[in-house]
């Protein structure tokens, strides 16, 4: 019976083939890196061009997953959120995945638009602008205007999207099956439990009633925010393949220039930018979560614009709770509190050295206590955090990893604007207000409902599961299993003694009845008995002084 996981391979077999192609093309530049052939170094180039060889490994899986497109940038995309697994280097190069994919037609557009909305768009817009303002993997906006007059930008979802990232989706899932079952090395990295949330985010992003529901979410949670400003949404005119929302009229935060030319105070737009995703995470525990230059917009008067909303994290209590007490126990400079806290909120290794993590956490923090806050830059002091958890084999769950990303980059992003905004200054407020909810009588009194519910639970089923265990105790059916550790080298030495004695005792019985064949009168076989006893016995009482297993080279 075939496995599952192959047998999805074999169906995909043409695509599979495809990213075999492209990983190999990406791998001959080592392959060939130390050979000085120029024709050969000259054909070895990316999809736009750029020569292979000589370049870095991370540089290359960059330009490779770009090239298998919408499904690999996404990937790409969220592992760089995992630099506790991929480490900084990687992290720093998928952090620039960028689709590059030329505009569908303005006739597909206007036909995805028909099927879902019921009408032409001469009757859905008084106009439509064939020409997409931006064209991206999975979308391409087209600016349009209502009967109304309102100015608005309709986001329409490319054709047949979905079979091609529900192809590669599978592909990668039963990749990642045969890589868990296979190599042990990978296996506490959860290759599976990865690709399975990498699943339920591209779907839920496919999925345009989702970043809808993000937009009236946010909305809502800055309505009496005056310097922030998050795009109307028409539901009237969205589906699961189409948002239309208000077109935001200012400068995006990508063009410097512009922004400098502005006459705004950028000093402020980065201030009110930082604080409106500090007040997502820290008030709201939902969030944008990427803040990159390019998602935010200098409206007139210093406002903030959002757009591209597709992208949010999550944290509820629980977390939000545990990442609080790690920042202030960072800010406290107690190193086993520090400790402690990252030790709760990953998936630790039996084996993991908590003394050697302590130190290497205490001077982790050295690096950071006594200096002012405007001199600490917070995006390098979590992505030195993260490089220890690292170093350490600590799995951090999901939503910290996209929490812990989207601080570094709101850090780049808000000194990018101005040098002279501190992501720790703006914090501070942010620790007091935590000292103070964590103080509060409803926090109190939430903990200690949950604390109740458990205890409760605990209780209803404590019984259950006492009779239960009697009752298969008393029918017979109970089984305990047991793992046992570190008893191979015990078992294999305890069998070599019997087998040893056993050698030993019929080699004198062979040898003091005269068996033949003699040899000067002695037993050959009881002679090579006692031979082959005494190189067991002597490997026996070597492998005892060690303490070793028996079959070891050493």
């Amino acid at each position: 019976m075939k496995i599952d996981a192959i047998s999805r391979l074999e169906r995909h077999a043409k695509r599979l083939g495809e990213i075999a192609a492209v990983l190999g093309k990406y791998g001959l530049a080592d392959m060939f890196g130390g050979f000085d052939y120029p024709w050969l170094n000259n054909r070895l180039r990316s999809a736009d061009g750029q020569a292979l060889a000589g370049i870095s490994t991370a540089a290359r899986i960059r330009l490779a997953l770009t090239e298998l497109g919408t499904t690999a940038i996404k990937l790409g995309q969220m592992l760089s959120t995992r630099g506790d697994l991929i480490g900084p280097e990687l992290t720093v190069e998928l952090s620039e995945l960028q689709a590059n994919v030329p505009a569908e037609s303005a006739e597909s557009a206007r036909a995805v638009l028909r099927s879902d909305l019921g009408q032409p768009v001469e009757q859905l817009f008084a106009e439509f602008e064939d020409t997409p303002v931006a064209a991206a993997s999975i979308a391409q906006v087209h600016g349009a205007r209502l009967h109304s007059g309102e100015r608005v930008v309709v986001k329409v979802r490319r054709s047949g999207i979905e079979l091609k990232v529900t192809t590669d989706l599978e592909i990668i899932q039963a990749l990642a099956e045969l890589l868990e079952k296979h190599s042990p090395s990978l296996r506490p990295y959860q290759p599976v439990a990865i690709v399975r949330q990498f699943r339920r985010t591209l779907l839920r992003e496919l999925d345009f009633s989702y970043e809808k529901r993000n937009l009236e979410e946010f909305a809502a949670h800055f309505a009496d925010e005056p310097h922030v400003h998050i795009p109307r949404v028409h539901p009237a005119l969205c589906s699961h393949q189409i948002v239309t929302m208000e077109r935001l009229d200012g400068i995006p935060g990508s063009d410097i220039q512009a922004l400098r030319d502005s006459g705004e105070d950028l000093t402020e737009f980065a201030r009110r930018g930082a604080s409106m995703y500090l007040e997502m995470v820290f008030r709201d525990g939902f969030y944008h979560a990427d803040p990159h230059p390019g998602n935010l917009m200098l409206l007139p008067g210093c406002i903030v614009g959002v757009i591209d909303c597709g992208q949010v994290g999550r944290i509820d209590d629980e977390l939000r709770d545990e990442v609080e007490a790690l920042l202030l126990a960072i800010v406290e400079n107690d190193s086993g509190q520090v400790t402690e806290q990252v030790l709760r909120l990953g998936a630790v290794p039996s084996d993991c050295p908590r003394e050697r993590l302590r130190a290497d956490l205490d001077d982790f923090m050295a690096d950071y206590v006594g200096h002012p806050l405007r001199d600490i830059n917070v995006g390098q002091a979590l992505s030195s955090l993260i490089e220890i958890i690292r170093r350490y084999h600590i799995t951090l769950p999901p939503p910290l990893a996209l929490l812990l990303k989207t601080l570094i980059i709101l850090e780049g992003t808000s000194r990018r604007f101005s040098p002279e905004v501190s992501l720790a200054e703006l914090m501070q407020p942010f620790c007091q207000r935590m000292i103070l909810r964590r103080l509060s009588p409803t926090r109190v009194m939430r903990r200690a409902r949950r604390t109740y519910r458990d205890w409760d639970r605990l209780i209803t089923l404590l019984p259950r599961d006492v009779t239960d265990l009697l009752a298969r105790f008393r029918d017979g059916t109970l089984t305990v299993h047991l793992d046992h550790r570190h008893l191979d080298p015990i078992i294999n030495r305890l069998v070599l003694g019997v087998l040893t004695a056993a050698i030993f005792l019929g080699s004198s019985q062979l040898w003091s009845s005269e068996a033949r064949p003699l040899l000067f009168g002695v037993s050959v076989f009881g002679a090579l008995g006692y031979l082959l006893s005494l190189f067991l016995g002597w490997r026996l009482l070597r492998a005892i002084r060690r303490s070793g297993n028996i079959n070891s080279k050493d």
